[in-house]
């Protein structure tokens, strides 16, 4: 089952939801870095509908094709958000994150799709600024804990996976080498260690102090 990204959980964070719906893309990239869950959650479901819609079309149908699409942006935009260029704007930078995530699905599929309306009118930007600045270095820190902490959490199955998935860069085949599994359990075992780590960090109980 597919990881949802709904409103945050009710709890004393509940009170403050208005600052986060009327708070703009750049305020809430800065509270996310800040470690701030509820924020990060806010900030992708302002995307999140748009681009599983423009997945499922584009998948011809396929929910699930589209769902695990939708996981793999989730947890790329959350691993690159301190590298975030401000010269763009946020939509400009997650659509082009899901249109790279999206070309990469249909390299393998060896499909001849069109991508054309896929930015929904957003030109494509380079998807992040290579080197974080000292200030986003400084800001990040705490996000910095907060993943550590998730990946802790994590089966240790599940946590190598997601470091050969997300940190190390290795396609599918790749990672089925270097565990030396079917391609069938590499993709069955990254759909559950990308699941179990979207709820982790939407787990908005379990924010470091």
């Amino acid at each position: 089952m597919a990881v949802r990204y709904g409103a945050p959980a009710p709890g004393p964070r509940g009170m403050e939801i208005e600052k986060y719906i009327f708070a703009d893309d750049r305020d809430l990239v800065s509270m996310s870095l800040g470690g701030d869950a509820v924020a990060f959650e806010h900030l992708f479901n302002r995307y999140r509908d748009s681009i599983l819609q423009l997945y499922t079309i584009r998948a011809g149908g396929n929910r699930d094709d589209a769902d695990d699409l939708l996981q793999e942006v989730f947890i790329k935009v959350y691993l690159k958000l301190n590298r975030y260029d401000s010269g763009y704007t946020f939509g400009q930078w997650v659509y082009t994150i899901a249109r790279n995530t999206f070309i990469d699905f249909v390299r393998k599929r060896r499909e001849d799709l069109s991508l054309d309306t896929f930015h929904d009118g957003h030109p494509a930007v380079s998807p992040s600024s290579p080197i974080p600045t000292p200030e986003e270095s400084f800001i990040s820190s705490q996000q910095k804990a907060q993943l550590e902490h998730h990946l802790g959490r994590m089966t240790p199955r599940y946590r190598r996976l997601i470091e050969l998935r997300f940190f190390r860069d290795l396609s599918y085949e790749e990672i089925a080498a270097e565990l030396a599994i079917p391609m069938g359990t590499v993709k069955t075992q990254i759909h559950r260690a990308r699941e179990q780590l979207c709820r982790f960090i939407t787990d908005n109980s379990d924010i470091l102090p």
